[in-house]
């Protein structure tokens, strides 16, 4: 039986997050930690910063979603628009360094 908030992963058992934009439930390690630094929401990388985390799928399209529903201020528990500037600029960089990896 599958423990609460866990996802059997290869026999080892892994912390579940749930993404912001697509409301999918996956393996935290497959998804991107957001942290609001003032008014704007940055990529934590490390997963250090301190304060309340969102997370979500490092695809634009979840980006996009997650803006749309208006997500962000309800996941960080705060009014108002929030600037993504710096998540879309980290997943447009990524995406790209991506497609220079895959051989044409």
């Amino acid at each position: 039986m599958r423990q609460h908030g866990k996802l059997e992963y290869g026999g080892l058992a892994a912390p579940q997050r749930t993404c912001v934009g697509c409301r999918v439930r996956t393996a935290k390690s497959e998804l991107l930690r957001l942290v609001l630094v003032e008014d704007q929401i940055v990529p934590d990388l490390r997963g250090r910063l301190p304060g309340r985390g969102a997370s979500l799928h490092p695809d634009p399209s979840c980006l996009e979603l997650a803006e749309r529903r208006r997500a962000f201020p309800r996941a960080f528990r705060v009014p108002g628009p929030l600037d993504v500037s710096r998540v879309r600029a980290h997943l447009e960089e990524e995406n790209h360094e991506m497609s220079c990896r895959t051989p044409s």
